[in-house]
């Protein structure tokens, strides 16, 4: 099967040009849907990862293809010293092009200004995702002229994520998630066939991993996503649709 080329301008506004491509995206390889995206999506295009449990699939499967791509890490400041160390260890192996982005406000003076926000319920947790973590992020976005990103999401994760597609907009950007369909049988073989590493807290019962002080390893009676957040929430507002967004991109050529 034919992978379909069509501008992106089209993509962005003809809902059935984009139904085709995410059709084929889903039926091609992992490795088939960065090739296209790398030769038809438009440039710039960055990888956000957390460098969670097994993140190092999406590192290496997109920089061994694309090794020059900005790599975006939200820094929260609060992540586990098992996360630090995995980063360092994953950028001596692979090679990636890191961009740490943080918030203005290190953690000391953010808990003097606004308490453990961790602790104060739903709306906390909300306020210190989108102070900590979205805000940066969206201004990494702005500052290195994304107009395509990849993300390491799959639809086993959550429930919240049951509905992905390999291809969406958002924001105005094209979001390529090529582990959509993805087991963690799926991801374990491409892990030892790579002699790629989990996070090392794998080993601890830790699934999904995200800041100390809302993160706790799988026990018998939790899910996947009861681990995050208490089990308030499971998104931190990374991948949520983001509003009033400027766009400046929409006019780059494909």
């Amino acid at each position: 099967m034919t992978a379909p080329h069509h501008p992106a301008q089209l993509l962005r506004e003809d809902p059935a040009a984009l139904a085709e491509v995410r059709l084929w995206l889903a039926r091609a390889s992992i490795e088939a849907r960065v090739d296209y995206a790398l030769e038809n999506l438009p440039h710039r295009q960055v990888l956000s990862s957390s460098f969670g449990a097994q993140s190092a699939v999406s590192l290496h499967l997109i920089t061994s293809r694309a090794p020059n791509i900005p790599v975006v890490l939200i820094d929260t400041g609060y992540l586990f010293a098992e996360t630090y160390r995995f980063i360092d260890a994953l950028q001596q192996r692979l090679h990636f092009d890191l961009r740490v982005y943080q918030a203005e406000e290190s953690p000391a003076w953010f808990e003097a200004r606004h308490g453990r926000l961790w602790e104060q319920g739903l709306p906390g947790i909300e306020r210190y995702n989108q102070l900590r973590k979205v805000a940066p992020f969206q201004r990494a976005l702005e500052e290195l002229g994304v107009a395509t990103w990849y993300a390491g999401l799959r639809r086993d994760q959550s429930q919240s994520r049951r509905a992905i597609e390999p291809l969406e907009l958002r924001g105005g950007r094209f979001k390529l998630q090529p582990l959509f369909d993805q087991s963690n049988r799926q991801l374990h073989q491409y892990l030892a066939r790579h002699a790629l590493p989990y996070h090392p807290l794998w080993d601890q019962g830790y699934v999904s991993i995200g800041d100390h002080h809302s993160t706790r390893p799988l026990s018998a009676d939790m899910n996947e996503e009861s681990t995050r957040f208490h089990g308030l929430k499971r998104e931190c507002g990374l991948h949520e649709e983001p509003q009033n967004t400027p766009r400046p991109w929409l006019a780059t050529a494909n």
